[in-house]
């Protein structure tokens, strides 16, 4: 009788340890589905109105960053290649919104 309960002791310990498994394997697919979505929904179409800059030269001058809403007056300076400003604005811009 008693190599028959410990039989079933460890069958059961198997038995658990199998659920166990299985239930951390159902959480990770569920974690990997969740950062499929959030990744899908980070990406968008690259199309026509999804511009990272706005340029305007006329009739007046500004460059403005369509993301962050952050822009300059002084165009010329952003044509030239400085924008610093820009990449700033967006670092604090993506660490807020966790990107």
């Amino acid at each position: 009788k008693k190599k028959k309960k410990k039989k079933k002791k460890k069958k059961k310990k198997k038995e658990k340890e199998k659920y166990k498994e299985m239930e951390k394997q159902k959480e990770n697919q569920k974690e990997k589905e969740k950062e499929k979505e959030a990744n899908a929904i980070a990406k968008q179409d690259i199309s026509w109105g999804s511009q990272i800059r706005s340029y305007v030269f006329q009739p007046y001058t500004l460059v403005k960053d369509n993301r962050t809403n952050y822009s300059t007056g002084n165009i010329q300076a952003v044509m030239d290649g400085e924008i610093d400003d820009f990449i700033e604005s967006y670092l604090h811009y993506a660490k807020e919104h966790n990107l």
